[in-house]
């Protein structure tokens, strides 16, 4: 084995038992030893080999998506993916979503902001399958006004939800209609024509001053206009949009039926399957809330929420959404620390890498 490997896997593992402290201090361990008595054991597995499926599946998405980028083959994409993922769930604010365009940077030379464009557009990919999910939801099942749970001075109730899903929705129509709008070379020409020429809207046409602002400032941002563009070149090709569409619906649902399964070695659960969507659903939108390294806590207060919409006892409830958190998270983890030995990637460096790249302008 290499030098750097080992290297990567020590430090690797380092970083992994630090970030199961961080990320599982919080969790009450008696009440998912409890939980973990009561259950048939040989559930866990298929629901976790479900999970990790789901993350397969969002690794070709993020290849279609990279396609007209950079070809990656399938385990060039799945391992800066896990990495990703792995860093989210260890470390605040979302850092790992930094990470994953700063490997790409180096295995393929793409410029960190359009491999972050790649990122923002699974995001909206996300937004629009779960704003449907929870058309659904709310078309389909009722949700006591009066049904509140707490949660580290979090009221969750149904006014928490549709609060969170309006937001949801804003953000969804301005992200959509912004990368839309920048797909168009015609808009792309025109705002670099604005960019290059606002320097000389504050100093004299022609001006030394000017024209060293548009040399370090504007030209450096005609490029990431350019390579924001190539990161949403997909959304051009119809073809390829609606198969990323099946695919985010096709991940969520993956999830959904992973936690389904595992229901199956929880006889005090008995719901079906498009009860557990829904209670993942409510899980998902309550998550967007301020929350520790791997929403440790919330999921858990979210599915006791949507539990209780289908009459599950809040201890139960407790229980299982512990367990499944658990099982969802822990392939993640272990994963994402393999991806991490075999590919030779520093995890704390480049979490670093990152943000310091997200800070510049020449990206």
């Amino acid at each position: 084995m290499k030098r750097k490997i080992v290297i990567s896997l020590v430090l690797g593992a380092l970083v992994s038992a630090l970030g199961f402290y961080f990320a599982f201090r919080s969790v009450p361990f008696d009440k998912l030893v409890q939980s973990m008595a009561g259950i048939n054991y040989l559930w866990l597995i298929p629901g976790a080999g479900i999970g990790l499926v789901s993350f397969m599946v969002r690794t070709l998405r993020w290849q279609l998506i990279l396609g007209s980028s950079l070809k990656l083959s399938f385990f060039s994409a799945f391992h800066p993916l896990m990495i990703g993922f792995l860093i989210n769930s260890v470390l605040p604010g979302r850092i790992g979503e930094l990470a994953r365009p700063a490997i790409i940077r180096k295995q393929g030379n793409v410029p960190f902001s359009q491999g972050l464009t790649t990122i923002a557009a699974e995001r909206i990919f996300d937004a629009i399958i779960l704003m449907a999910l929870f058309a659904w939801v709310l078309t389909t099942v009722y949700i006591d006004p009066d049904l509140q749970t707490e949660f580290r001075g979090h009221q969750l109730s149904r006014q928490t939800l549709e609060g969170l899903a309006s937001m949801m929705i804003w953000l969804c129509i301005f992200l959509s209609a912004a990368a839309v709008t920048i797909s168009i070379p015609k808009v792309q020409r025109v705002l670099k024509q604005m960019v290059l020429k606002a320097p000389f809207m504050v100093f004299p046409p022609g001006s030394s001053a000017g024209e060293k602002v548009q040399e370090k400032c504007c030209l450096p941002l005609t490029r990431v206009i350019d390579h924001v563009a190539a990161g949403l070149f997909m959304i051009r090709q119809p073809v390829n949009l609606i198969l990323c569409l099946v695919y985010s619906f096709a991940i969520w649902l993956l999830q959904a039926l992973a936690i389904y399964v595992l229901s199956f070695g929880f006889p005090a659960i008995g719901l079906s399957f498009g009860e557990m969507v829904t209670v993942f659903i409510v899980i998902c939108f309550f998550i967007m809330l301020p929350s520790v390294p791997g929403f440790w806590g919330l999921w858990e207060a979210g599915g006791v929420f949507g539990m209780a919409l289908f009459g599950v006892s809040q201890g139960n409830a407790a229980g299982f959404s512990l367990l499944n958190h658990a099982m969802l998270m822990f392939p993640v983890l272990i994963t994402g620390v393999y991806s991490a030995a075999v590919t030779g990637v520093n995890i704390l460096h480049v979490s670093y890498e990152g943000a310091q790249k997200a800070r510049e302008a020449d990206i």
